[in-house]
């Protein structure tokens, strides 16, 4: 598998951002990490490895970053405004940057979707919602879409703007619902076992459909819990199957 790395100084985030690819062509699939995890985290849990049938393919090209969330909606020593204001430098660091590196790497027509698990999920739903236009859809993976369970109740405009479940029934532009409904590829997927939340994958499925919105909406069983072998399972599958 082809595998390259770089980083670049952020403008919108003030720091070294390393991007790792895999993969030649095809389209593009953007790795968003769970909690407070690194560009690295879902090669050393072999998830690569299981999507390396339709990497070497040349079905996909995945490009992989860092998370912030430690200097973000994790970081217990920050206040909740300083969180969100952190938080939107990566919304813009994603937008601004990774996404024209992703189109330069490929072509401007190519397609990007975005993943993630847990926490991972919520990014990668949030960043396709904000921005239809340049992100065609998501396969967000035991995610909570509900951005205050990470903010210990803290509650202001930019934790609103974060939180899919309490922005979208009030998206009324028709020209971004749309981008949104002709997207074709959402995924929404979580386990029912230990540490999950499908409650909160059926609330983001049915926030989406009150706006006439469909999702490709899956709870599995008991048996998957809130960990790697779901993932490992999960992603491939809908990669094989969906795309």
């Amino acid at each position: 598998m082809h595998r390259s790395i770089t980083s670049w100084h952020s403008p919108s985030l003030n720091k070294e951002m390393p991007l790792v690819t895999y993969g030649h062509y095809g389209f593009a699939l953007l790795l968003i990490p769970t909690a407070g995890a690194d560009y690295l985290e879902y090669e050393r849990f072999r998830l690569i490895d299981a999507l390396a049938p339709s990497i070497n393919s040349g079905k996909m090209k995945v490009f992989s970053i860092d998370s912030i969330n430690k200097e973000s909606w994790l970081n217990r020593e920050m206040q909740g405004e300083h969180k969100g204001i952190r938080h939107n430098q990566y919304n813009h660091y994603v937008f601004n940057e990774v996404i024209p590196f992703i189109k330069n790497s490929t072509s401007p027509e190519t397609p990007v979707y975005v993943s993630g698990a847990s926490l991972g999920a919520l990014h990668s739903m949030n960043l396709f919602l904000k921005r239809p236009d340049l992100i065609n859809g998501t396969i967000a993976m035991s995610g909570v879409y509900n951005l205050m369970e990470y903010t210990d109740g803290f509650h202001d405009e930019q934790v609103y703007f974060n939180s899919p479940v309490h922005y979208m029934p009030n998206l009324n532009d028709p020209h971004i619902l749309n981008q949104i409904l002709q997207s074709g590829h959402i995924h929404i997927l979580s386990g029912s076992g230990s540490h999950e939340a499908p409650d909160a994958a059926r609330e983001m499925a049915a926030v989406l459909q009150q706006k006439g919105i469909p999702s490709d909406l899956s709870i599995w069983g008991g048996e998957w819990s809130h960990d790697w072998p779901t993932w490992r399972a999960m992603l491939p599958l809908w990669i094989d199957t969906r795309f």
